[in-house]
């Protein structure tokens, strides 16, 4: 998966690399740190290396792979800059816990039920955060995203209404499954770190939302992996 993100992420970097000249300069590529013929070979061998990876664990896995790249491509080179960017994350991020607990165990436990929709919220939530991050660029260069046409203000209260909804799905499914309390206060946790990033992107600067935006990614992540440790346990 590590190989998999890296190839759709370069990509992306790729795509953006005329964009973000002059403007992200954080970026490798237009601060001319990386080459673009170095940044599509490792697109390349980065996908394969995933799909080979992926294969040693079955011909399911290798599928599913594909389908990752599938998606992630999508978004680099159909849906990025349009309304229906949410999309591939919507759809995308559900595929992450299912890609790693087939390769390990072959199948699903039946918890899958609640947690396969509620992280499409989660990358719904999130791809409105990240187009937040970029309205000003995206409006300066002419490109729509569902930030632009719904606006700051209604975007936010969107993110924020989706994570919530997350938060509550999680944390009500271990108290109804009877968790033990101690393994459930490390998704509390969890949960004070995405609403802590929901809360900070109110504010209408750039710097502050791009911040927002990575303390929910950052928080979903942590809540997905205490939440299986909580529901496994």
């Amino acid at each position: 998966m590590t190989a998999l993100q890296a190839a759709i992420g370069v990509l992306n970097d790729l795509i953006d690399a005329p964009l973000d000249a002059g403007r992200k300069l954080g970026k490798p590529i237009p601060a001319g740190v990386i080459s673009a013929r170095v940044a599509w070979a490792t697109v390349v061998v980065s996908a394969c290396t995933g799909v080979l990876l992926a294969s040693i664990s079955g011909p399911l896995l290798a599928v599913l792979a594909l389908t990752v790249l599938a998606i992630g491509f999508s978004y680099d080179l159909v849906a990025k800059g349009t309304i229906w960017s949410w999309v591939p994350f919507a759809v995308g991020i559900p595929l992450l816990p299912v890609f790693g607990w087939l390769g390990v165990a072959g199948s699903l436990p039946s918890w899958f039920t609640p947690l396969v929709p509620s992280a499409g919220l989660a990358g719904a939530a999130l791809a409105i955060a990240n187009a937040r991050a970029d309205v000003e660029r995206d409006r300066a260069a002419g490109t729509e995203s569902v930030a632009t046409r719904l606006g700051c203000v209604r975007a936010w209260r969107l993110n924020a209404a989706l994570l919530i909804v997350v938060l509550a799905v999680s944390i009500t499914w271990l108290v109804v499954a009877g968790a033990a309390p101690l393994r459930i206060v490390p998704v509390g946790i969890a949960a004070v770190v995405v609403l802590s990033g929901v809360v900070l992107g109110r504010h209408h600067t750039a710097g502050r939302r791009e911040w927002a935006w990575e303390i929910e990614a950052g928080g979903v992540a942590a809540l997905g992996i205490a939440w299986v440790y909580a529901v496994t346990a």
